[in-house]
């Protein structure tokens, strides 16, 4: 019998990390397990300092301070860790995601300090979620972020009578085992969305999208490509044959980003579709593994706010 994913409550959270030296503690065995080494030489000849200033490590090889948040996402932030660890868990339980207000208020902090935060957590997300070929039996499909044009001004209207105008295309690939790879795009084009896949799907895998024309000729490459007829009302084919799975991740997406960011901008969607995505991929292993899989990431990861505006 599988075991259910623990859910770990906020009272719960709150009595495994009571203050800033359990969170401390948190960090330093999820990156070290026990042995201290040195980020800058990887040496594990290692000095606490007592009244851990500077840092509260230092080398006796290469002589650096250093703290667990040094090489990390974490590093020169001026916040706590126990707030980090905090705002790993709010993301981590809200499935449609949390506002930078909403943080800023629970966190005590600004809503450009939640911002940034919580940016920098969905960087570290980014690292290996494009790593390996998905399975052998998935699901293709695109949507579009982004507002509507009857809700522009009308001096910012495009006014192509087209539904996508001035939104951001995103294609998405759901497997059997319910793993999801999605990205933004610069276009539907044929060899961007056939690209996505030949990159994320071993050939010889079952491919279903619906009639899109960007979509034909993926038996030519090595897939066994079959299609929905959305068009014709059509949207399972002999019980098996169909794109629910990421339409249904579309639909969460889309609450998401109207119900709870209201804006997610082009320049920034990357981190949000992959938020998600990663959500969404780490369902089964729980609150703690969530984070655990987040903390993981932190190492080599690092994006300065100057760097996050002017992307």
């Amino acid at each position: 019998m599988t075991q259910k994913p623990e859910t770990v409550s906020l009272y719960q959270f709150f009595q495994r990390f009571p203050n800033e030296e359990a969170a401390r503690q948190y960090f330093e065995a999820n990156r070290w397990n026990g042995e201290v080494s040195c980020p800058h030489c990887g040496s594990v000849s290692v000095a606490p300092v007592k009244n851990q200033k500077p840092m509260p490590y230092r080398c006796r090889d290469c002589r650096q301070h250093f703290s667990v948040r040094t090489g990390t996402v974490l590093a020169e932030s001026r916040l706590p860790l126990h707030k980090w660890l905090m705002a790993i868990y709010m993301m981590t339980t809200a499935r449609k995601g949390i506002p930078s207000t909403q943080m800023a208020r629970e966190l005590g902090i600004t809503q450009k300090s939640a911002w940034f935060l919580a940016q920098r957590i969905r960087e570290t997300w980014l690292a290996g979620s494009d790593n390996g070929s998905m399975g052998r039996e998935v699901e293709v499909d695109e949507t579009y972020i982004g507002g509507k044009e009857k809700n522009r001004h009308a001096s910012k209207r495009q006014n192509l009578g087209r539904g996508a105008v001035g939104k951001t295309a995103v294609v998405g690939i759901r497997d059997e085992n319910s793993q999801v790879r999605a990205t933004p795009v610069g276009d539907t084009s044929a060899p961007t969305l056939k690209g996505f896949i030949k990159a994320n799907v071993p050939q010889g895998a079952s491919v279903v999208t619906d009639e899109f024309a960007a979509y034909r000729g993926l038996n030519r490459d090595g897939y066994t490509h079959m299609t929905v007829n959305h068009s014709a009302g059509e949207y399972v084919r002999h019980y098996c044959i169909h794109t629910n799975g990421i339409e249904s991740f579309w639909a969460l997406l889309k609450r998401g980003h109207y119900g709870i960011f209201h804006y997610m901008s082009p320049k920034h969607l990357h981190r949000y579709v992959n938020e998600f995505a990663f959500r969404q991929n780490t369902k089964d292993a729980g609150t703690m593994g969530f984070i655990e899989a987040t903390v993981a990431r932190m190492v080599g990861k690092r994006l300065t706010y100057k760097d996050l505006i002017n992307a």
